[in-house]
């Protein structure tokens, strides 16, 4: 059996997604090649080349693919999944709208962002907001699969670089094209890569306050700073920025949640997190049932007091 992982890029490097879907295919019994798609794929290839236990990457280079579509890259996809058992990719927005694409054109069960692998043909999900947890067999003969990557370590066993092929593509699908897109710039660290993630609600009152309580005590712990679906609706926050279901997924060392009451959707994003800190001046909010360590108290007082200790 063989599994084609779709890599992921940040800048044209190998993001650490793609680390944690090899681990989730070195779970199964296939053999593990790796798709780069880029317009400059060098480095990631070269990158993802060193990770055990990958015995193939292959490169896609067009200028098209500086941005990828998932039209596009689902068009690529029908032609090289004939040769696989498995697709699998992250949880990133290019993997979540391209895979399901890619399922319906096989005609074949769409696996999504699963949290376990307990054999080659079944899988564990969370559904309803992360209340259930759902084990699911298919018996499909190729497996279409992406991977809740917050539930998952990164591998990064080092090895004999793995061989590197280049394939010659050209997309033609031409129905939908890119036109630009707008990056909010921030300073801090990325929330899907950060140990600490410091997430603030809507009890921090404004989008000055949210900023001028938060920012200096993560710029201390070089945390990434999160918010609750509340504060990002009431415009304290950026979307980027939002913790939950409908938000990010994040699996931080350290959670802290400042001024959060800790509604399901939002629980369903951090639940995984190792240490979860709540403050909250409300002892009967529900994220007092979901913490390791929890301050009933005014959480201006306490994050400076926290920001004094660091």
């Amino acid at each position: 059996m063989k599994a084609l992982i779709i890599a992921d890029l940040q800048n044209n490097n190998l993001a650490k997604a793609t680390q944690k879907v090899i681990t989730v295919a070195s779970a199964l019994s296939a053999e593990i090649h790796v798709l780069v798609v880029g317009n400059q794929t060098e480095s990631a290839a070269t990158s993802v080349a060193q990770i055990n236990p990958v015995k193939q990457v292959f490169t896609v280079e067009h200028a098209t693919f500086a941005h990828p579509l998932p039209e596009q890259l689902t068009e690529l996809l029908v032609q090289l999944s004939k040769d696989y058992d498995y697709v699998i990719g992250s949880d990133s927005s290019l993997a979540k709208s391209t895979l399901p694409r890619l399922a319906a054109k096989l005609d074949v069960m769409q696996l999504s962002e699963i949290t376990k692998v307990f054999s080659d043909d079944t899988f564990e999900r969370n559904i309803y907001a992360g209340n259930a947890v759902q084990k699911i067999q298919s018996l499909d003969s190729k497996k279409v699969i992406t991977v809740r990557t917050s539930c998952f370590k990164e591998a990064n066993t080092q090895q004999d670089a793995a061989a590197i092929s280049t394939i010659t593509f050209t997309p033609s699908f031409q129905k939908s094209q890119f036109v630009s897109e707008n990056k909010s710039q921030s300073d801090t660290v990325s929330l899907k890569d950060a140990d600490i993630v410091l997430s603030g609600g809507r009890g921090l009152g404004s989008k000055e306050s949210f900023e001028a309580t938060l920012n200096p005590l993560a710029a201390k712990l070089n945390a990434a700073v999160g918010a609750s679906r509340a504060a990002v609706d009431a415009g304290y926050a950026q979307n980027e920025q939002q913790v939950g279901q409908t938000g990010n997924i994040v699996s931080p060392k350290i959670y802290i949640a400042a001024g959060i009451s800790g509604a399901i959707q939002h629980l369903a994003g951090m639940s995984k997190s190792e240490v979860v800190f709540a403050i909250n001046k409300d002892e009967e909010a529900p994220i007092f049932q979901n913490c390791d360590y929890g301050v009933v108290g005014d959480l201006f007082d306490v994050i400076k007091a926290l920001e004094a200790k660091v």
